[in-house]
Order: structure tokens, then C-alpha cells, then sequence
């Protein structure tokens, strides 16, 4: 008889309570736990939270926190702040974690003790010191603070991925202990190294923002959509980050499933323009049309200008952007200066004249928020 429980034992330490599984099916739920990992991310975390670009409802929303506490340890305030300090400061030397800033090696290999040692500074560094506020308390506004939050996620934000280690040895094995570190290396290389590394270094890039991003991939799978860094960086309150058709990302297929079911409400949504051919060029929805979709402008801009040869293409394309960047205008000095700069352009560069016209009839389409 203990012989008989001693093999069970021994059975069960090596081959854990799913004994028959295969080598590919561990492979593949190890595959759609990591998935789960990364759109909790994703959605919760980064798009949720950080950028407010939707509202969760209280189910996913509290699913996502606890997953994350048992397979990360990030704690939600933290990761929040860290990312909006990164928006507000990129590519400078308070930027967090920036490749241009600390070079592409320091990113891959050591992102996690960037990020730690962010998160750190940020929980001492003044951001207003007259009020004796903190940066982490600054940059984390809106954040959960509930008491499971403050009791469990927060002061034993480590413990989460301890218990993951149970969970896989109890369920794998000895084969567990490969499962947990796989999970517990995944959102530090795709989301820390890649994202972050790679994202700000390498890639195609949809609009010529002033910082460094880069769109990794049109397929935004394997990282839940985040692989379409340039255009998050572009709308960063946007909901979804593919813009042109070719681009896929599933995080956003996740949240209109979501929304559909009423677990999700989606608030803010990259601009898109319509041209309304029957409208008077120049209107004030025209202005604002440009003004709201002026990195499309700009790109749809480039494209003619390239194909145009244009010698004083640069010029041009600064007097464009003259339309959104001068803050001192009114909106009647601004339409001025709209008119001014098409007429003038059709004058001196007439293959421009169809771009012109496309614009100065655009209307912006929808966005929510």
C-alpha cells in the first residue's frame, strides 16, 4: 500500500496531474497562456489604463488584474506611470526606457531593470514639490486602488508568481518548472526588449513623428497588436492601433468582441477623414479635419510630393504644418492662412492641385470620446 502511494507520488512530481499530456499539447497551452499574458497587457494595462482609450467592464477588468498578478508581478499603478512618464519624456534622457537614449543593447538585455529601477525612482522623486507629489503618484492618476489592490496585488505583487510556479509543477510536473519560466520570460523579452527595444529602433514607420517609433510588423499578433508601435505613438489614446488595411491588430479584434458582449466601451479611436465634394473649400471642418489627421496629411503629402519631384517640397510641407502647430491663432487667422497656403501652392507647384482640392474638402469621418 505505500508502495503504492510512494508511486503515485513519484508519478505525480514528474508528470503532474495532467500525466497524459503530450510534449505538443504542454507546447500549446503554454502558447495560449503566454497569449493570454500579453493581451492583458495590452488591453488592461496598457490601453485600458495608461491611455484611457476604453472603459472595461468590472469582469475582464478584474480577470486581467489577477492574470497579471499571477504571471508578471507588475503592479498596475506602477506599469501605468512608468509608460505615461515614457509618452511625456520620449527619447530624451528622463525617458524610462529608450533605445536612442541608452542604446538597443541595454534594452533587450536589461529592460526589466530599466523599468524596476524606473518605477523605483519615481516613488521618491518629487513631481511637484510644493505639494509633496511624487512622479509615481503623478503619472498613476486613475489607477485601481481598491482593497484588493492595495492589500493583494500591491503589497505582494511577488507572491502572484509564486503561486503560478505551484499552479504549473502541480499541473506539469517536473515539466512545470519549463512552463513557469517561459511565462515568466515573455512579457520581459516581447514586451520590455522587443516593444520598447526594437520598437523605438527598428521598423517601418506610418506618420513622421517627432519621436522614434517604429511599426515592427502589419500583422500585430504574437504581441497583441503592439508590434504597430509607430502608429500607437502617433494616436497613443487610441483604442486601436492599426490604421491602413493591410495592418492587423488583434487586440483591437479582442475589443470589439468584448465591446459586442457590452464587457468594453471604446472611447477614443484614430481619426479618419471622408472628402465631401460638395462642400466649399476651406471651411472651418476642413481645418479641423487636417489638423486632427495631420500625420495622414503629411504622409498623403510626401507621396504626391515624391512622385511630383518637387524641389522645394520641404517648404511646402512646413507651411502644412504651420496649420496645427501654431497655437497662438485664432481660428479665423488660421482659415486665412489655409486658403493662403493652397492658393499658393496650386500657383507655384500645379501638379499639387488635386491634393489641394482633396483636402480642403476633407471631413473628419468619426472618433469617438
Amino acid at each position: 500500500m505505500w508502495q503504492m502511494f510512494f508511486d503515485a507520488v513519484i508519478s505525480w512530481l514528474s508528470h503532474g496531474l495532467w500525466a497524459s499530456a503530450s510534449v505538443w499539447q504542454v507546447v500549446i497551452v503554454t502558447v495560449l497562456m503566454t497569449h493570454v499574458t500579453i493581451v492583458s497587457v495590452t488591453i488592461f494595462l496598457h490601453r485600458a489604463q495608461a491611455h484611457r482609450a476604453l472603459d472595461l467592464h468590472a469582469l475582464p477588468s478584474h480577470f486581467f488584474r489577477f492574470w497579471l498578478w499571477l504571471t508578471t508581478g507588475m503592479v498596475t499603478k506602477e506599469f501605468v506611470a512608468v509608460h505615461r512618464k515614457h509618452h511625456a519624456k520620449c527619447e530624451t534622457e528622463d525617458d524610462p526606457h529608450s533605445p536612442q537614449t541608452r542604446g538597443i543593447k541595454a534594452l533587450l538585455l536589461t529592460g526589466v531593470e530599466l523599468y524596476r529601477a524606473a518605477a523605483t525612482e519615481m516613488t521618491t522623486k518629487l513631481w511637484d514639490k510644493a505639494a509633496a507629489v511624487t512622479e509615481l503618484a503623478h503619472y498613476s492618476v486613475g489607477t485601481p486602488n481598491d482593497w484588493i489592490e492595495r492589500h493583494l496585488y500591491t503589497r505582494f505583487s511577488w507572491q502572484g508568481v509564486g503561486v503560478m510556479l505551484i499552479l504549473d509543477l502541480a499541473v506539469f510536473g517536473a515539466l512545470g518548472l519549463t512552463v513557469w519560466a517561459v511565462q515568466m520570460l515573455w512579457i520581459p523579452v516581447m514586451a520590455t526588449g522587443i516593444i520598447n527595444g526594437i520598437g523605438h529602433y527598428w521598423g517601418y514607420r506610418n506618420a513622421d513623428i517627432p519621436d522614434a517609433s517604429r511599426n515592427i510588423t502589419p500583422w500585430g499578433i504574437v504581441i497583441g497588436g503592439e508590434e504597430l508601435h509607430n502608429n500607437h505613438h502617433t494616436y497613443p489614446t487610441s483604442a486601436k492601433f492599426s490604421v491602413k488595411p493591410l495592418e492587423f491588430d488583434i487586440g483591437w479584434l479582442y475589443i470589439c468582441a468584448m465591446e459586442m458582449v457590452g464587457l468594453a466601451t471604446v472611447k477614443k479611436l484614430p481619426p479618419e477623414v471622408i472628402i465631401d465634394h460638395g462642400a466649399e473649400p476651406y471651411d472651418i471642418e476642413a481645418l479641423h479635419a487636417i489638423q486632427a489627421a495631420r500625420y495622414a496629411v503629411l504622409a498623403y503629402f510626401d507621396r504626391v510630393a515624391s512622385g511630383a519631384c518637387l524641389a522645394k517640397a520641404d517648404h511646402w510641407r512646413n507651411e502644412l504644418a504651420k496649420l496645427w502647430e501654431d497655437k497662438g491663432t485664432n481660428a479665423d487667422q488660421l482659415l486665412a492662412k489655409f486658403r493662403a497656403w493652397g492658393e499658393s501652392i496650386i500657383t507655384a507647384e500645379p501638379q499639387l492641385t488635386d491634393f489641394v482640392r482633396t483636402i480642403s474638402r476633407y471631413r473628419l469621418q468619426h472618433t469617438r470620446g
